[in-house]
């Protein structure tokens, strides 16, 4: 079932993407882009013409500069195919610490807004009971990432981040994790609503809005940052950003940290099966569920699944076709999160294993065709995986019964990762 993806989400880091920027001082004005369907796009026009009157250049902000895109977002080839040539400045691009995966392709100006990921929750409603509660969340957008999380919950899915507080607003959800921006979006589109709403506590929720050029826009670049600075410094910017900018009781008030998690069946699964089962005990179906100890912590393996030099080979190029679009050609994170590094495979205290995320990816990924790849295949992802993060190759061929089944956590590998058994950077070979 193909399913139409928030076009904010899926054009969250674009990664690789070269603009061609006019120079400041060209004589035709510079053309602005904002994300199709973003809800910050009111907020992002508005501060694009301010920053750029205030920069003494002249330009406009341009209607469909950016492609739709389809049922999987905005694709690199056609951000390639129109961005230079429709229009030379993105507003309101989104950038993150764990899902940039620009790399040098673009600059990017100074920070015109805090974006976070907050939990919403109707100010009046009564205590929920805790192992049966509704969460909302928008499909293949970092508010999915942190809703699966989540203990004792069931998922509602939402297409769109309107849809996801509108999912609270009826009463569909008990709570929605949300990009907060579109929690004001909401508001200004349907009047006043009272939510109680509070900041995740998630690698993957802090975000700040930026405008994106090409790395020939150095100049430009430099006089945008000098007018927010400018506009900073005065008041201008605070008075454009204030109805968006999180509250800073809403921003203290963080939620409560949940115990130690292991990753199940992941949500698209979740929602086929009418519940996320909870991480204490084992389901029917052992093997998708990793058992959790009494202190909350999951029960480790002590030994990662054997795989060999040809699964790492062909994992790399089934990962180029169907994973890198989102995760990055260099598992960097795009609009995704990153595949390798601390944030993925921590030196030590995983929360991840690697059956759970062999689980989690075989059942809900790629995001446009979750589950399309067969189990061998997505064996052999893993195993890219798994070397990518510092595991070495061995003689045995991992099976995918062998990856859904382990409990041993994702911790970064004994040689250190990125390194191969020979020391050399698997990197060098992406």
């Amino acid at each position: 079932m193909n399913t139409h993806l928030n076009q904010f989400a899926a054009a969250i880091a674009v990664a690789g993407l070269a603009i061609a920027s006019s120079s400041a001082g060209a004589a035709t004005p510079i053309r602005i882009c904002t994300f199709p369907g973003s809800p910050s796009a009111a907020l992002d026009k508005a501060v694009a013409q301010d920053a750029f009157k205030a920069a003494g250049i002249a330009a406009t902000v341009v209607a469909g500069g950016i492609d739709g895109g389809d049922d999987d977002g905005v694709s690199l080839k056609e951000l390639r195919r129109t961005l230079g040539h429709g229009c030379d400045v993105i507003a309101g691009f989104p950038r993150s610490s764990v899902a940039d995966g620009s790399g040098s392709a673009m600059l990017f100006s100074r920070g015109y807004l805090k974006a976070n990921y907050v939990s919403v929750e109707p100010s009046t409603r009564t205590q929920a009971n805790k192992t049966d509660q509704v969460v909302a969340a928008t499909y293949g957008s970092p508010s999915q990432l942190i809703a699966v999380q989540e203990q004792h919950a069931r998922f509602d899915l939402e297409n769109t981040p309107e849809l996801t507080v509108e999912a609270v607003a009826s009463g569909r959800a008990m709570r929605a994790i949300v990009w907060y921006p579109a929690v004001v979006a909401y508001q200004q589109a349907h009047g006043p609503q009272q939510f109680d709403v509070r900041k995740t506590r998630s690698p993957y929720s802090d975000w700040q809005l930026v405008f994106a050029f090409s790395t020939n826009g150095a100049a430009l670049q430099r006089k945008l940052d000098g007018a927010l600075q400018a506009m900073a410094a005065d008041g201008r910017l605070a008075s454009l950003t204030q109805a968006w900018t999180l509250p800073e009781s809403s921003e203290a008030a963080q939620t409560k940290p949940h115990a130690s998690f292991a990753y199940l069946d992941g949500p698209v699964a979740a929602k086929r099966h009418g519940a996320l089962r909870d991480a204490g005990y084992a389901a029917s179906n052992a093997g998708h569920v990793v058992k959790v100890s009494a202190d909350g912590a999951p029960a480790a393996g002590t030994s990662a699944p054997s795989f060999d030099r040809a699964q790492v080979a062909h994992g790399k190029t089934l990962y180029g076709s169907a994973c890198a679009k989102c995760h990055g050609a260099n598992l960097q994170g795009i609009t995704a999160p990153a595949l390798s590094g601390p944030a993925f495979a921590p030196v030590s205290g995983s929360h991840l294993t690697i059956g759970g995320i062999y689980t989690y990816m075989s059942t809900n990924m790629p995001a446009d065709r979750p589950g399309k790849l067969k189990d061998g295949e997505y064996a052999d992802i893993m195993a890219y995986l798994l070397n990518a993060n510092g595991y070495a190759p061995g003689s045995a061929k991992m099976t995918a019964d062998a990856a859904r089944s382990s409990t041993t956590l994702l911790n970064a590998g004994p040689l250190g990762a990125g390194q191969s058994a020979a020391g050399t950077s698997t990197a060098s070979a992406k």
